[in-house]
């Protein structure tokens, strides 16, 4: 074991910009491609924008192969229609096109759509431009080119900071605060840290402050400026 540290997430869709606050967080961050994607609801595929008439969803329509309802994983996510990259593109067009930063930020967000041809690959080529742009420089793996099997759950967390010989488990401090076995992790030597990030309030179109947006929407209005933003320091000075 080392000190080093690690974080994990799923690979979602345009992550709000705490997603990349964890990110540069830790020295190791493990896209989870290869766990249960869920049922229902979730951020998996989808995230808010602001429009002139109100916060909406871009959400990906998405199906899993026959049979494997309830147990397929990211991986196993297809698209469920072609048509649903230029309704995006022209929503965030519309939406955005009066946004300081829209002509350096908006190409970034239309190659990754065009060239993306799978669920996974996709969301983490999104995840990985915003990243270069934001200058983080975390060492970035996959959880399927990391392990062939691996626990659920805390186990989960173990497996990959053993194979990554870290220390130190960085945690979201959301949901993670009731899921995680701070015992377990300790017995194997293991230190738990939770990733607390504050949403903050910056320049916005239309009209009152809303928090808690996609990643697109701090970059289209801040440009360079959302470094410090989502960091809380300035990764040029």
């Amino acid at each position: 074991m080392t000190d080093a540290s690690v974080a994990i997430h799923q690979p979602n869709y345009i992550p709000w910009p705490g997603y990349f606050h964890k990110l540069a967080s830790c020295d190791v961050f493990v896209y989870l491609d290869a766990v249960q994607y869920p049922r229902g609801q979730s951020f998996a595929p989808r995230n808010r924008i602001k429009t002139p008439n109100g916060v909406i969803f871009l959400t990906i329509p998405v199906s899993t192969p026959d049979g494997r309802e309830g147990k397929a994983t990211y991986l196993d996510v297809e698209f469920a229609d072609d048509r649903w990259k230029q309704k995006h593109l022209k929503t965030v067009e519309q939406s955005y096109r009066r946004a300081p930063h829209f002509d350096e930020v908006y190409p970034l967000y239309q190659r990754e759509l065009d060239r993306g041809d799978s669920f996974v690959d996709l969301n983490i080529g999104l995840i990985e431009t915003f990243a270069s742009y934001l200058g983080i420089d975390t060492r970035r793996v996959r959880l399927s080119e990391l392990l062939d099997s691996f626990g659920e759950k805390t186990e989960l967390i173990v497996d990959v900071c053993r194979a990554l010989h870290a220390s130190v488990y960085v945690s979201g401090s959301g949901g993670g605060r009731s899921y995680n076995d701070e015992a377990l992790l300790n017995e194997h030597g293991i230190e738990l840290r939770y990733d607390d990030y504050r949403y903050p309030e910056h320049p916005q179109l239309w009209g009152t402050f809303e928090p808690g947006l996609s990643i697109l929407d701090l970059l289209l209005n801040c440009g360079p400026a959302s470094r410090e933003l989502v960091l809380g320091r300035d990764l040029t000075a």
